[in-house]
């Protein structure tokens, strides 16, 4: 696959996934909230939570400081 789409399936969710969790734990944000300032449904964003969407890369941008650090800075 070309490097755009594999971003777009796996990257991107993942990185919103991580927003939308920073935004609702340490925010206070509702779900409704979180996807308003997302650009999002409400719907995408209980997806992230639970796990239903971005979870293959979750777990590696987690691990990486310099991510965490722009999921901060978006947040």
């Amino acid at each position: 696959r070309p490097p755009c789409e594999v971003v777009v399936r796996s990257v991107l969710p993942a990185f919103r996934s991580l927003v939308a969790r920073r935004l609702i734990e340490k925010f206070n944000f509702s779900q409704v909230a979180a996807a308003k300032k997302l650009g999002t449904t409400q719907a995408s964003i209980s997806h992230y939570l639970y796990s239903k969407r971005g979870e293959k890369m979750v777990k590696q941008l987690e691990d990486s400081p310099s991510v965490q650090a722009i999921v901060d800075e978006i947040a």
